[in-house]
């Protein structure tokens, strides 16, 4: 029986745990050492779990971080090893980079060493398990959640998709190393966190309208581990390491979560979707790609407002059911062109494949909406206000405001309407299209920061 409030990170490791839900939850995550002085003790994790040639992987930054220390370590250790750092200035996890590791890699290797965090733990996640290797990842900053989950976010073929893969065997935290790690890092792992608000939001009311799988012990492990950083977020400038490893910790549970639910459900909603567009875009327009959990950040701001407005707005359902019937698919291509640009042609499959904007499936979620409006409501009053999203970012000097990180207007408007089209999963922006306001909603939200957000 999982208990979140109770348990430690180390009780949800090497066991099995029937739930109400139905299913019976486990994660193949072995171990997880968050210490001072971790890293001298990836050799016994190699040692313990029989592994005989291992290679580190880092990009240019995590080699001076800490890859060349850990190098030394092994070296010292006669653990057999090679290194490999990544090109790229700016390592983006696309199939140019995982064509240089795949020559990178000795074919007796048994063991990669990820050395990062995002795009490098992505990476080496994608690499190991196509191989049918095991992989450790050493982080060096508490800057995202996706150390412990079972997918890989990658951009193949223009468009970000997640990939099924594998947890790490071994998860490596160094609070000597994560305390020292840059201030936006850190509050990019804030932000990548406190999105968590809207995403819980985000699925349960895709259980109310279309009976989505729901469990609500893995959203309790989650608002626990929400709580947990939430509690310590005044003390992060001291960059204390009980405050660091409470966020490592956090960011490392909300990983399991979603090992536990089998998707990234209990971790991405919304506000990862329109990170997630606006990535893309920059990807597009060659600019330096932003922190993910910064752009969540920002993300989770712009949907909590969304949510607050919607509370409070007057439901035309009729006038729902008349946009429903009136869609016309390659009306929708054309601006899907548009707004995706090379990454079109991805988005069109997958219209195709799942059909989310069909119809008829929208006349019965919209059937469903109205039949459980109060519900929903009653969901979406359990967000905090956005004014203290916005307090605990800013107060760390976080950005709030797509401008801060380059977003424009349109790109703020395209997200609201178009992000949805990047995963078939039922959020907000799906809510708002198929009440027919999403349109008058995306402008309320240029406007909002544009003119009206009091945090600036």
């Amino acid at each position: 029986m999982i208990l979140p409030e109770k348990f430690s990170l180390s009780d949800y490791l090497n066991s099995s745990f029937p739930c109400e839900c139905g299913k019976n939850h486990t994660t193949n995550l072995k171990d997880v050492e968050i210490s001072s002085d971790a890293l001298e003790k990836v050799p016994n994790y190699i040692i313990r779990y029989s592994h005989k040639k291992s290679l580190i992987i880092c990009d240019k930054n995590t080699y001076k971080a800490c890859g060349e220390k850990l190098k030394q370590i092994l070296d010292k250790s006669g653990c057999t090893n090679s290194l490999y750092i990544l090109s790229a200035e700016d390592v983006v996890p696309n199939e140019e980079a995982l064509g240089e590791l795949m020559v990178a890699i000795d074919r007796d290797t048994d063991l990669i060493i990820a050395v990062g965090t995002g795009s490098i733990n992505d990476l080496c996640k994608f690499i190991s398990f196509k191989m049918n290797i095991e992989y450790f990842i050493v982080g060096t900053a508490p800057s995202m959640d996706g150390f412990a989950s079972e997918g890989s976010p990658l951009i193949t073929n223009n468009m970000k998709t997640t990939y099924p893969t594998h947890t790490p065997q071994v998860i490596i935290g160094d609070l000597n190393i994560l305390s020292t790690a840059p201030m936006e890092m850190i509050t990019a792992g804030l932000g990548d966190t406190l999105g968590k608000y809207t995403c819980l939001v985000d699925w349960k009311i895709a259980n109310i309208i279309n009976g989505e799988y729901y469990c609500p012990v893995i959203v309790k492990m989650v608002e626990t581990s929400l709580k947990k950083v939430v509690d310590n977020i005044k003390l992060v400038k001291t960059r204390d390491q009980n405050v660091i490893a409470n966020i490592m910790e956090a960011l490392i549970l909300t990983g399991i979560a979603m090992s536990f639910a089998g998707y990234s459900r209990p971790a991405s909603g919304s506000e990862h979707h329109l990170s997630h567009y606006w990535e893309m875009k920059f990807l597009f327009e060659g600019r330096k790609p932003v922190l993910h959990g910064t752009k969540v950040g920002i993300g989770a701001v712009a949907c909590d407002y969304l949510y607050g407005i919607l509370k409070n707005k007057k439901i035309d359902f009729d006038k729902a059911r008349s946009a429903a019937k009136e869609f016309n698919f390659e009306t929708w291509k054309s601006k899907v062109k548009e707004a995706y640009g090379y990454a079109a042609p991805g988005v069109i499959k997958l219209e195709k494949e799942v059909g989310k904007n069909n119809t008829e499936k929208r006349l019965a979620r919209i059937e469903s909406i109205q039949k459980h409006w109060d519900e929903i409501i009653k969901v979406i009053n359990t967000l905090p206000q956005v004014s203290e999203i916005e307090r605990m970012l800013s107060e760390l000097g976080a950005p709030i405001n797509p401008a801060q990180v380059g977003v424009d207007d349109k790109s703020v408007y395209d997200g609201i309407i178009y992000a949805k089209e990047l995963r078939d999963r039922y959020t907000l922006f799906q809510l708002l299209w198929d009440l027919g306001i999403e349109d008058e909603m995306a402008e309320k939200a240029v406007r909002y920061f544009k003119s009206e957000q009091n945090y600036r």
